[in-house]
């Protein structure tokens, strides 16, 4: 079975839908969800969405607060891009109905770690991801070209042309509910995909987060980058057998406070910033205290505030944690860092164009270069809705080209299990690495054994992708050899300017 559109948008999060709405005056549009189109990262997004409009903020400060997060490796040209043009898409989020917090009749700011004003808006007190994607699913499902498929996952992309001169022309899906695989052929595809948070053991990520959108763009040739920087967020909550819930960094902006096992208050003998300093100063300061004192966590602290306003200002986190047995109003959360965000991933111009004619990327999935070596905190909500504009933009502009598509190529799977894998990488690969461990990783990943899956499924599926990322990363974390922003090596404990420049690699 062949389906045809004009836009194939891969992926139901923010980035996704905002390009959906840009493309669906010049085409059909067909977005396609691997699980629900409730299902996604952006719906777990709890912080804010950074932005400079309050009355105390500048454009040109929340650029600084950028570069300075990414440490060195930023694309300053994206960065001006995410700072500048930030207000007018808020204000359009606004318009279709996007209702942000507010102090009355004013919006509601609030601030978290490396930012040097209060400039994050939420709503819903701790839902803005969600407030955010149900506005644009909103706008989205009332334009009639743009059409929605939920439970399909794509197996591959769809190349056709010659040699230098091949293009994205569509996608092999899997249809869950149906069991059978089909194409669909497209003048132009947007990899809106997320992140790959669940190659780790340890990740706030949900389930779907298994970065098929890099391993399929690295399969079809396009270029990846910076992908050894993955931000480990440091406030997970850490009970047994519950899920690893992320603990917004807000609730440090409000003045929680990192504790140890003997109830000291431990960020200032770290950074200067104490609790509110940069993700990767505060998940390595988290995992050296636990060495120090044998703990398997350590504990978030927010009971100096009101009780009231604890669960006025984080119902969300409120309530999860307290399902799990934690009331964080009378009680501190015991807490430990878990991998939360890849600033790299498939190359983008600064119009979402990859490598390969007509693949496009945007949100997580993609390296516009905004993020640098590390996310500056609510920058990300912000690059999915302004990229995503970019990108939807571009697509509408993209001739597309003759030909039909190559056949795709059948599925093979390796022999390991899900657990497994992420396992080895959390162990070898996380939030501290070194050559031995990275070399160790990698070997046992080109051990694997692969075999032809005559039915493919999620399972399989998602398990190549994981196998395959896994070793993307490992590889571009052994090649540079120094700590830089969230890439830590213990053998190479500082920076080095000979690295000062991103990791670009293609298949």
């Amino acid at each position: 079975m062949t389906t045809n559109c004009d836009f194939l948008v891969i992926g139901a999060g923010v980035a996704g839908l905002r390009a959906a709405i840009e493309l669906a005056e010049a085409g059909t549009v067909l977005v396609i969800a691997k699980d629900s189109l409730r299902e996604s990262s952006s719906e777990y997004a709890q912080g804010g969405i950074a932005v400079a409009l309050s009355d105390d903020d500048e454009v040109a400060l929340h650029e600084q607060d950028t570069l300075y997060a990414g440490d060195g490796l930023c694309d300053q040209a994206s960065v001006h891009v995410l700072v500048e043009e930030g207000p007018g898409n808020i204000q359009a989020l606004i318009d279709w109905g996007a209702e942000f917090d507010r102090d009355g009749v004013k919006l509601a700011f609030t601030r978290e770690g490396a930012h040097s004003r209060n400039r994050i808006l939420h709503a819903h007190g701790d839902s803005t991801g969600q407030e955010i994607a149900r506005s644009l699913y909103r706008k989205a499902a009332s334009m009639p070209n743009i059409r929605f498929e939920s439970y399909t996952a794509i197996t591959d992309l769809l190349t056709a042309g010659t040699g230098g001169e091949r293009r994205a022309a569509g996608a092999v899906v899997f249809d869950e509910k149906r069991n059978e695989l089909r194409s669909v052929q497209a003048r132009a595809v947007l990899l809106a995909t997320g992140g790959l948070g669940r190659v780790f053991k340890e990740t706030t990520n949900p389930d779907v987060a298994t970065g098929d959108g890099v391993a399929m763009a690295w399969r079809a040739g396009a270029r990846i980058s910076n992908l050894e920087f993955v931000q480990f967020h440091p406030t997970a909550l850490h009970v047994e057998g519950a899920p690893r819930f992320l603990l917004s960094e807000a609730l440090r902006g409000e003045g929680a406070t990192l504790r140890n096992k003997a109830g000291e208050a431990f960020m200032g003998r770290y950074h200067e910033m104490k609790d509110l300093a940069p993700r990767d100063v505060v998940s390595r300061a988290i995992v050296s205290e636990m060495r120090k004192t044998g703990s398997p966590h350590v504990w978030l602290d927010l009971t100096a505030k009101d009780a009231d306003f604890i669960r006025q200002r984080f119902p969300r986190v409120s309530e999860t944690c307290l399902h799990y047995g934690v009331d964080i109003a009378k009680e501190a959360a015991p807490v430990h860092p878990a991998a939360h965000y890849a600033m790299g991933g498939v190359w983008t111009d600064l119009e979402g164009r990859t490598s390969v004619p007509g693949l496009f990327a945007a949100g997580e999935v993609a390296c516009t270069g905004v993020h640098g070596a590390n996310r500056l905190a609510s920058n990300s909500l912000l690059e999915a809705v302004v990229f995503g504009a970019r990108a939807g933009k571009a697509m509408r502009g993209y001739p597309g080209g003759s030909g039909e598509p190559e056949p795709a190529v059948p599925i093979s799977a390796p022999m390991i299990s899900e657990q497994e894998i992420r396992g080895i990488t959390w162990q070898y690969c996380g939030i501290t690495r070194n050559r031995q461990g990275l070399e160790t990783l990698l070997a046992n990943l080109r051990r694997l054994v692969w075999q032809p899956v005559s039915a493919p499924s999620l399972a399989s599926i998602e398990l190549r992708s994981l196998c395959e990322v896994a070793t993307l990363i490992a590889e571009a974390a052994l090649w540079r050899e120094e700590s830089r922003g969230a890439h830590f090596r213990d053998d190479f404990p500082n920076k080095d300017e000979a690295f000062r420049k991103p990791s670009y690699y293609c298949r």
